[in-house]
């Protein structure tokens, strides 16, 4: 029985175009629901790079709309809290084991989570680059290394058939030798 439930919190986004690619990243790697704070996102544009349209199917929620403060009140008791961001003390990605449920938090595009948050949290997390990412490209990389280290990573043709753009028609050939 899968019992994974994967929510996105992002921390005040400011960025639509970072949200767009985030809500994109959860239909490519099958979150649940994507979650943020703040008011900053609101006032902005629609998603103009939600090309897949994730946002239909996977709900984009403003924890405000339910009466909540911060990200992580927004989950059940079950759920592991999960800080993603350069902070001190951190644990490398490549050795982290991911949770069945979890709410993988990330800071604001132009700051970082809170003492607060990150004191509540049952893990802090970092992406081991020279420098800082993208949030949305750090939203991509920390649910592909779950994917990767998942039992539900199925890498095979019919996998491509289903993902591909219509355009798409090129294969690999085998060589003569």
């Amino acid at each position: 029985m899968n019992t994974d439930f994967v929510s996105i919190g992002l921390t005040n986004p400011k960025s639509t175009s970072n949200v767009g690619s985030v809500m994109r990243a959860a239909g490519c790697y099958q979150v649940d629901q994507v979650l943020y704070s703040g008011q900053r996102y609101d006032r902005a544009a629609k998603l103009s790079t939600d090309t897949k349209k994730a946002h239909v199917s996977i709900p984009l929620i403003n924890i405000a709309s339910l009466g909540l403060d911060e990200l992580i009140d927004a989950v059940d008791t079950q759920t592991k809290i999960v800080c993603v961001d350069l902070i001190q003390g951190a644990t490398p990605l490549p050795a982290f084991e991911h949770p069945e449920k979890a709410l993988y938090v990330f800071g604001p595009e132009d700051g970082t989570i809170s003492q607060k948050v990150v004191d509540r949290a049952d893990h802090v997390v970092f992406v081991p680059t020279i420098g800082c990412m993208n949030l949305a490209a750090s939203v991509n990389v920390v649910l592909y290394d779950r994917l990767a280290k998942s039992s539900r990573a199925v890498a095979d043709d019919e996998l491509i058939r289903s993902s591909k753009d219509v355009n798409n028609n090129v294969k690999v050939r085998t060589k003569h030798a």
